[in-house]
């Protein structure tokens, strides 16, 4: 207790010169420090994170307050949400984005240590629950969840990706707790187990599961989207900061509005600039990002993500990893409203853009759509050579998926495509006379 103690009065002398502090400037001035902490590769908080900084716009929203302070703006990349939240209740980071498990770590532990931090809008969500995958190694034999009992399945406990299983298994009849042997491993960490063959699968969040099905080192199991359960990232902000200085986190905001309308008019620029910071394939980064990707940015925060996070508490205190949350208290909606005016009950309003199939050309700035599956495997069937990448959505979920990762099947003359092997199976079942193809097969009947 005195240590906490000791701690927390250290960290508050220590507050001016760490995060949003002051130092001399000239000319009457000063010079303030703002602090954001935000995950590179976890690409569906780009528009508060990597595409935000690379793009500038949080800089010239600063000096467009012109208070006669001088803003500098310190960028802090971290691998996950936990320690942004460390470093946030340490007062030593003003903003951060993570997840939304995350998010609700950050709001309990703000809580327990004093140092309240509050949800201030939304950046990339999948009102389905499509973000999250559980995948397995190309030769695996597994099939299904129910698969999965008695395995090894690596996952970060307290992430929206750990929700997804616990959640998964508990529909298919599987104790999380008992049902699976779980390996607790940071995402890099349970990608090497997978491919050593110490973990038999690997659920995880964006962007693991598509880099390691484009890179061949694995296939989907379970599309989380299955779930039919929002799952988002968020930015939040410490208490403190918000209410002493709110015109910066407006400003922040209206940045962040701007990079999401930037990413939704230059999609393709948006995945090559994140892909160059990150050295994520820029193919990985369009599947989540794109046009029809698997996430939709919008900084509102929406209904259903408030009660998505509500849900999720549950997990996270079966898990032990919180008490009770209180979400509302959590979530404030004051500043973004603020920052984005009359505008944001358009966005607020405003849904996921439907689902299509596109074609990425070699050495193209935009992307081809097409209006069925099956005309995108005609126009690959037919352009082999010339096609960076090509994404269809799920028949039943909507996930987008690489073309050739999927699982096909063929329904008369309807080619259709699918995530998982159990959602193509169970089509199937439903289906009289459809069957599962393979791709080239699928490319075949198309041409």
């Amino acid at each position: 207790m005195r240590r906490t103690a000791v701690a927390l009065v250290t960290s508050a002398l220590l507050l001016p010169l760490s995060a949003c502090g002051g130092a001399p400037g000239g000319a009457g001035g000063s010079t303030v420090t703002v602090t954001v902490g935000y995950q590179s590769k976890t690409i569906n908080t780009v528009t508060a994170g990597t595409l935000l900084r690379s793009l500038g716009f949080f800089e010239k929203q600063l000096k467009a307050l012109d208070d006669g302070t001088t803003y500098r703006v310190e960028w802090q990349d971290y691998a996950t949400g936990a320690p942004i939240t460390a470093q946030m209740t340490a007062g030593k980071i003003d903003i951060g984005s993570m997840g939304d498990f995350p998010l609700l770590i950050n709001a309990a532990r703000g809580k327990q240590l004093g140092r309240p931090t509050h949800l201030v809008s939304v950046t990339g969500y999948n009102l389905k629950g499509g973000l999250n995958t559980v995948v397995v190694a190309p030769d695996s034999p597994l099939a299904s969840l129910e698969d999965l009992k008695g395995k090894k399945v690596s996952t970060s406990v307290g992430s929206a990706a750990d929700g997804t299983l616990v959640r998964a298994l508990q529909r298919a009849g599987i104790d999380p707790n008992t049902g699976v042997e779980k390996l607790n491993q940071q995402p890099a960490v349970g990608a090497s187990a997978l491919a050593a063959g110490s973990a038999d699968a690997l659920s995880q969040f964006v962007a693991w599961p598509g880099l390691l099905a484009h890179q061949g080192k694995a296939k989907a199991l379970y599309d989380g989207a299955q779930l039919n359960l929002p799952t988002f990232h968020g930015v939040t902000a410490r208490a403190d900061f918000a209410e002493r200085r709110p015109a910066v986190l407006e400003a922040f905001l209206k940045a962040q509005a701007q990079a999401t309308d930037h990413l939704a008019v230059h999609p393709v620029d948006a995945a090559e600039q994140v892909a160059k910071a990150t050295g994520l394939p820029a193919e990985v980064v369009y599947l989540y990002n794109g046009a029809h990707g698997i996430a939709t940015f919008d900084p509102a925060i929406k209904p259903q993500l408030v009660s998505a996070l509500k849900q999720d508490v549950a997990i996270l205190k079966a898990a032990k990893l919180t008490g009770d949350v209180d979400v509302d208290a959590f979530v404030d909606d004051r500043y973004v409203k603020k920052a984005l005016g009359t505008g944001y009950a358009r966005r607020l309003a405003a849904g996921p853009p439907a689902a299509a199939s596109e074609v990425w050309p070699k050495g193209a700035a935009k992307t081809l759509s097409f209006a069925s599956p099956a005309q995108l495997l005609a126009h690959v069937s037919r352009n082999r050579d010339g096609v960076r990448a090509a994404y269809v959505p799920d028949a039943t979920t909507g996930t987008l998926w690489f073309a050739d990762k999927a699982v096909w099947v063929a329904d008369g003359e309807r080619l259709l495509p699918f995530v998982a092997p159990a959602t193509a199976r169970a089509y199937v079942a439903g289906h009289p006379g459809a069957r599962v193809i393979t791709y080239a097969d699928a490319l075949g009947r198309a041409s």
